[in-house]
């Protein structure tokens, strides 16, 4: 039987179920294409939205560009709750803000000196540590308190969505008192992705609203479809279900932000990725998780905090490993937005301990769970 954990995706699995192999094979070649051009349109659209608007880049990406990466998360994760799976929800949620700041962040900050806004970085950067410390709180308070019957329920999931409506209308506020001046960069001759791109004055408004709108569209059900044909391909050529699941599937949910994150910096729109990874975390917990915990309150199943596996038995992985790394990353995250803010930017060799981490969690995960 394939794990829960599997189904949970936009598109149904019996799609890619018993296929030939060279077909599912052709399906993430082709879904990969699409993901690739999808992103290119979607941060077309979104530097040029802010170059119209007199906005930063780092705004806009912490709001419109991570509302639009997060919502599939969302989707799922509500999906799962209504439909008896809560317990992904969480798990779900944690997992994507540990791969959007270890691996993404990460990623970027190898690949280019990312610039350090210090108006954004100390405002929004603090909602989404303090989101997380919330959280955290939340579970461990409520584990104390219930012990293995602890959950999240309809009172945590509305608390979390008026939190949510509050941190958006004060972006906006934000947004409106930011001094506009993009973040100073130092030139790095030896950086061969550092690029200066400008967006395309002639399109309008509603042109670059469009454009952005559709490569969000195909981003997400494309990387979808390559998670989706890739995690079949890995069953039938006998990769453990377990593996799959801490893998390519906890992979496939970040998928968007990667490729969102990657093609900002090659069209050298860096703020976008540094954005969309603040934002995503704020989201992940006040959205994802927010709107999750209603939607299984409504369907009569809160969101638990300690799972219980097919076998009967209990698992408390998200309590010793997901938000513990969770916490370590983000708060190594502060470590580094305090330097950054100093300078005007991330230096390169920071995202070698969140990489290490990132892939350190995942291995931990396998063992833990295998």
């Amino acid at each position: 039987m394939i794990p829960p954990m599997l189904v949970a995706s936009l598109l149904p699995h019996e799609w890619f179920v018993d296929r030939n192999v060279w077909l599912l094979l052709l399906i993430a070649a082709v879904a990969m294409a699409f993901v690739i051009k999808g992103a290119d349109w979607l941060v077309e659209g979104a530097a040029g939205i802010a170059a119209k608007l007199g906005m930063p880049k780092i705004v806009i990406g912490a709001t419109i560009v991570s509302l639009g990466t997060t919502s599939p998360e969302a989707a799922v994760s509500v999906l799962a709750a209504w439909s008896g799976k809560a317990g992904l929800a969480l798990g779900n949620g944690v997992g994507s803000i540990i791969a959007d700041t270890g691996l993404i962040f990460g990623v970027g900050c190898l690949m280019t000196a990312l610039p350090a806004d210090r108006f954004v970085l100390s405002r929004q950067g603090w909602v989404q540590f303090g989101s997380a410390v919330m959280l955290a709180a939340i579970c461990y308070g409520a584990y104390a308190m219930y012990g293995t019957d602890a959950s999240l329920g309809l009172w945590i999931g509305l608390l979390l969505v008026t939190l949510l409506i509050a941190y958006l209308w004060i972006s906006v506020r934000w947004a409106k008192a930011h001094p506009k001046g993009e973040p100073f960069i130092e030139p790095d001759d030896d950086d061969p992705v550092q690029t200066h791109a400008s967006p395309h004055p002639e399109r309008s408004i509603l042109r670059l609203a469009g454009m952005g709108l559709i490569g969000l569209v195909i981003v997400i059900f494309a990387g979808d479809a390559l998670v989706g044909s890739v995690s079949e391909v890995a069953l039938q050529w006998g990769m453990p279900k377990t593996v799959i699941a801490a893998t390519l599937v906890a992979f496939g949910t970040s998928l968007p932000e990667l490729v969102v994150g990657i093609t900002s910096i090659r069209k050298g729109h860096a703020e976008l990725l540094v954005g969309n990874v603040i934002g995503a975390d704020i989201l992940n917990v006040l959205f994802v998780i927010g709107a999750s915990a209603v939607g299984g309150a409504i369907a009569g199943e809160a969101l638990p905090v300690v799972e219980t596996l097919p076998d009967g038995s209990q698992s408390y992985l998200f309590l010793t490993l997901l938000i513990p790394t969770m916490l370590i990353m983000l708060a190594l995250f502060r470590v580094y937005i305090f330097r950054a803010v100093k300078v005007g930017h991330f230096s390169r060799w920071m995202g070698v301990p969140l990489v290490v981490m990132y892939v350190a969690y995942v291995i931990a995960q396998f063992v833990a769970s295998s």
